[in-house]
């Protein structure tokens, strides 16, 4: 439960469900930026779905799958409850930075 006092006689709303959507956005987007560093490591080369695009089309189809997964798996155990909000915030923008981070080119330079 969150620390803050509910006024009486007003119920609490479970948030757990919307904060599910929230930190699997963040998963997805590190899942994203880790695929990118594997590729350009030499470590693991995505399947091309997409002539034209390349390799991207499986990175992001993986990303995705990932994305789905997460979301559903902390959907089914969060949706009744009530979820710390800065906490699961901090994390989310924690994943979304570090996916960003992998995806950006320079970084690629230091492998």
């Amino acid at each position: 439960m969150n620390s803050y006092a509910e006024p009486a006689g007003r119920a609490v709303i479970p948030n757990g469900g919307a904060l599910a959507a929230v930190l699997a956005a963040g998963v997805g987007a590190f899942a994203l930026g880790l695929l990118v560093i594997a590729n350009e490591a030499g470590l693991f080369a995505a399947p091309s779905l997409y002539g034209p695009s390349g390799g991207l089309s499986g990175r992001s189809t993986f990303a995705v799958v990932a994305w789905l997964v997460a979301w559903s798996l902390l959907h089914m155990r969060w949706r009744d409850r009530d979820v710390h909000v800065a906490r699961t915030l901090t994390w989310a923008l924690v994943l979304v930075g570090l996916g960003l981070v992998m995806m950006f080119p320079p970084v690629w330079g230091l492998l």
